[in-house]
């Protein structure tokens, strides 16, 4: 069995997923001194920040880039493995994403209250979870889930939008509907980004690192989905 092979995503996927990366994202840049949980570029920008001197939490954002390297790495090694014999493959791996994310809302919980040593150290876990669980998510959409593009990482994705939006103007009623295809795949993922941000914001403001559950439910949702998707079809009469 190829990655092909694996059940095609339902389009309402590309939000979801969305939502989760924008949601933990800025709970981990509010709860944890600009720490970007959902991509790398984000931490580059503040490793040099800190090298003029705002050195804050400077270890876990320098930690954070082997973490992902390394989780991306092991993702890839293990869907490789997986996908050839398991129709479940990916949901399997959004699990461990989910389990990952849990194993996060419960660090951050722990973390609460807590001043000192204890608290650098179990800050550093907590957000290492985090990157380990976004890094999950950023190794699949380029493999097994590289029919919804691009979730954890809204650049590219608004990019193409203003390019599609441009290019519809003039474009030939045969071009037309390839670009509304990728505009009704792309507008809802960074749609939903946004609002996972703002809600996680809020919601962190409001309750703290129990807000992390939230998008854990959504990916059990979404691993569940899969699953279910993936079930052979029962065709004896």
């Amino acid at each position: 069995m190829s990655p092909t092979s694996q059940p095609p995503s339902p389009q309402y996927h590309v939000p979801a997923f969305a939502f989760v990366a924008g949601f933990i994202d800025v709970i981990g840049f509010i709860a944890l001194a600009g720490l970007f949980t959902a991509h790398v570029t984000g931490n580059l920008i503040m490793i040099g920040v800190a090298s003029v001197g705002q050195a804050e939490s400077l270890a876990l954002k320098v930690l954070a880039l082997p973490t992902f390297v390394v989780a991306v790495a092991l993702v890839r090694i293990t869907e490789k493995r997986l996908v050839g014999r398991q129709r479940h493959a990916v949901a399997m791996l959004v699990a461990i994403e989910c389990l990952l994310l849990a194993s996060f809302a419960i660090a951050g919980i722990a973390l609460t209250g807590k001043s000192g040593t204890a608290a650098v150290w179990l800050g550093t876990v907590t957000g290492l979870l985090a990157v380990t669980a976004m890094a999950v998510q950023n190794a699949l959409s380029r493999t097994a889930l590289v029919d919804l593009g691009p979730t954890t990482i809204m650049t590219g994705n608004t990019t193409q939008v203003v390019i599609d939006l441009v290019d519809l103007l003039s474009a030939a009623p045969a071009e037309r509907a390839p670009i509304r295809a990728r505009l009704a795949k792309m507008v809802p993922g960074v749609l939903a980004f946004a609002v996972g941000a703002i809600l996680g914001a809020r919601l962190y403001l409001w309750v703290g690192y129990w807000a992390a559950w939230v998008p854990v439910v959504v990916l059990a949702t979404l691993s569940g989905a899969r699953v279910r998707a993936a079930a052979p079809v029962n065709t004896a009469v």
